[in-house]
C-alpha cells in the first residue's frame, strides 16, 4: 500500500511540475497591442513548443517515470 502511495506522489508531483514550470517561464496576462493584430491574446510573443522540451522539463517527466515504474511493479 506504500509503494502504491508513493507511486502515485510522484505521478502527481511530476505532472504537477510540468504545470508549474509551463506557467513560470512567461506571464501570460500581459496582451499584445499593436495595430495589425485584430484579436489581441494572452500568448506570449515567440512562445512557440519550446517550453515543452525534455532539457526545461526533465524532472517532472523524471517523476513521472519513476512513480509509473512503482505503480506498475
Amino acid at each position: 500500500m506504500t509503494t502504491i502511495l508513493i507511486g502515485a506522489a510522484l505521478v502527481i508531483a511530476g505532472v504537477l511540475d510540468l504545470f508549474w514550470g509551463a506557467l513560470r517561464r512567461r506571464p501570460l496576462s500581459d496582451p499584445h497591442r499593436s495595430i495589425s493584430d485584430a484579436k489581441p491574446t494572452l500568448e506570449p510573443r515567440g512562445q512557440g513548443l519550446r517550453f515543452l522540451g525534455l532539457v526545461r522539463n526533465w524532472l517532472g517527466i523524471g517523476m513521472i517515470a519513476i512513480g509509473m515504474a512503482i505503480l506498475i511493479a
